[in-house]
């Protein structure tokens, strides 16, 4: 199903039997594939969206399965699914050339589209506050999350998930006493968008990203690849994640954010439009 809207053309794609992912396509050049991160959904880009489209590229956006406008299914959110899902995009709207970014949990699907679809149709690939290679704490990954965490964190979202998504969002963007990086009134806007995700999604994503182990892929991604990051990232350290992801990537840019949060695509939005662009153009 297609339709033609004021912003560009949104259309619902069937990635697998009973599964659509809604999914937003604007302007003309090079594609740009944005992949959204936890629990939110597509809308979290909207000003890079704006930034890319100024400068003469196509954007692709869409909901994960069990997030935003699309399909809720009780299962497949591993991240041989999600990595598929995205792969009938691709094909679905027939892209090469493209670049593929991926936001937090939205890096490893960049990683497994690389390991399990040979990176078919990808140029470039960018990881802005990824996930990957490996989080939780295990003899091979000492300076992990430990699993308690995450199993408090789901206690949470049992519990009472919009008033884990309210505390979330505060860590989320570097909110305390003391700063204040972003509006109450945006601060209100984001945690409506996580709200929107499925309980079940939220849950069973959460075990993806926290458990999966990326390690041995990282090298598969075999295009020129950007990594950012923030120094100040409360969500997903930048020590276990991103500063590793730069040993293993064979050809990459890695930029630190000094004293950036997690939801640097709007607390840095700027630096962020920047760095991209220019990556890009390279």
């Amino acid at each position: 199903m297609r339709k033609e809207s004021n912003s560009g053309i949104d259309l619902y794609i069937e990635t697998a039997p009973n599964v659509k992912l809604y999914v937003k396509d604007y302007g003309q050049g090079k594609p740009v594939i944005l992949i959204h991160g936890w629990p939110l959904s597509n809308e979290m880009w909207e000003y890079q969206i704006d930034a890319l489209i100024q400068n003469n590229y196509r954007v692709i956006t869409y909901d994960r399965r069990g997030f935003g406008k699309s399909s809720q299914p009780w299962d497949g959110y591993d991240y041989d699914t999600l990595a598929d899902d995205l792969k009938a995009i691709i094909e679905h709207l027939d892209l090469n050339d493209a670049a593929l970014v991926g936001f937090s949990m939205g890096g490893g699907e960049v990683v497994r589209y690389f390991s399990r679809h040979g990176g078919k149709g990808i140029s470039k690939a960018v990881l802005i506050a990824s996930v990957t290679p490996f989080q939780l704490q295990t003899d091979s990954n000492p300076n992990g999350v430990p699993q308690e965490k995450y199993d408090g964190m789901a206690e949470l979202i049992k519990a009472d998930r919009i008033d884990f998504l309210d505390n979330f969002g505060k860590t989320f963007f570097g909110v305390s006493f003391i700063s204040k990086p972003i509006s109450t009134a945006l601060l209100d806007y984001y945690r409506m968008l996580c709200s929107f995700a499925s309980p079940r999604a939220t849950l069973e994503c959460a075990v993806s990203f926290s458990t999966t182990d990326f390690r041995s892929e990282m090298a598969a991604i075999n295009v020129p690849t950007l990594i950012i990051h923030g120094d100040e990232d409360k969500t997903v350290p930048i020590e276990i994640t991103s500063e590793v992801a730069a040993k293993l990537i064979p050809n990459n840019k890695f930029i630190v954010y000094q004293g950036a949060p997690h939801g640097l695509f709007y607390t840095e939005k700027d630096r962020l439009n920047e760095d991209l662009v220019a990556f890009l153009n390279s």
